[in-house]
């Protein structure tokens, strides 16, 4: 796989509302994916195939407790949601600006 490959794969992932909503979510704290399912209003398949895939990153990691999957950001998971906050709490004050300008 060539990096310009992997690169785009990664913005396709995280230019999507629902990568980016399952991000924000853990932020709050480690969750079990029927609980991330009904935080992003997202269907249990596809919250778990998603999950797979930023746990192939390293950015979410699975524990097991008793019969259930605990899911929680790992430290870069950590970086990236918190980068992830400030692009939208800077997109929010751009929308204020021009909000203002009409």
């Amino acid at each position: 796989m060539t990096m310009a490959l992997s690169q785009n794969n990664l913005s396709k992932l995280f230019l999507r509302l629902k990568p980016v909503n399952i991000v924000t979510s853990l932020k709050r704290g480690p969750k079990y994916a029927t609980q991330i399912s009904k935080d992003v209003d997202c269907t249990y398949s596809h919250v778990v195939k998603l999950l797979e895939e930023l746990e192939d990153l390293g950015l979410v990691s699975f524990k097991k407790q008793g019969r259930i999957k605990v899911i929680e950001l790992t430290e870069d998971g950590q970086d990236l949601a918190h980068s992830i906050e400030g692009v939208m709490m800077k997109l929010n004050r751009v929308k204020e600006t021009a909000d203002k300008k009409k």
